[in-house]
């Protein structure tokens, strides 16, 4: 997780504590929270990233699924690795979708958009929002 936020710090104002490392993330609710799925990559019997998933309720009946964080190590990425493990996400999710990125981070809206694009055979819609893009589908099939 720290090597995840080192790479973000590049497009927020994330700071090194006085302990020489960054602030905690609230992971520990990824193993106790039913609408949380936490997922190491595997690669050659080598970790080489992450995944978050949270689903996410709007009201009664309406939720919908979200990468919360998304992670793959320098050395895997551009690889086809981090395309791979997205669509096997989606495939073990079914439903509605909504992944977003911050205003700043270029590569991660590249690659989401790409993968989203291919993934649902051009199947979505692309919300523009102060600070941020959001990419909407829905994975009911296959």
């Amino acid at each position: 997780m720290q090597f995840y936020i080192y790479d973000f710090s590049e497009f927020m104002e994330l700071q090194i504590e006085d302990n020489g490392r960054y602030g905690e993330y609230p992971i520990n609710e990824y193993w106790t929270d039913d609408a949380r799925f936490p997922y190491l990559i595997w690669l050659d019997g080598k970790i080489a990233g992450f995944v978050l998933v949270k689903s996410i309720s709007r009201e009664e009946d309406d939720s919908y699924f979200s990468i919360a964080e998304f992670f793959i190590l320098k050395r895997y990425r551009r690889t086809g690795l981090g395309k791979q493990v997205a669509k096997e996400i989606f495939q073990m999710h079914k439903g509605q979708w909504e992944v977003y990125q911050i205003d700043n981070n270029k590569p991660a809206q590249h690659f989401w958009k790409k993968t989203i694009d291919e993934y649902t055979g051009g199947k979505f819609t692309e919300r523009i929002e102060i600070g941020r893009k959001t990419q909407v589908f829905v994975n009911y099939s296959g």
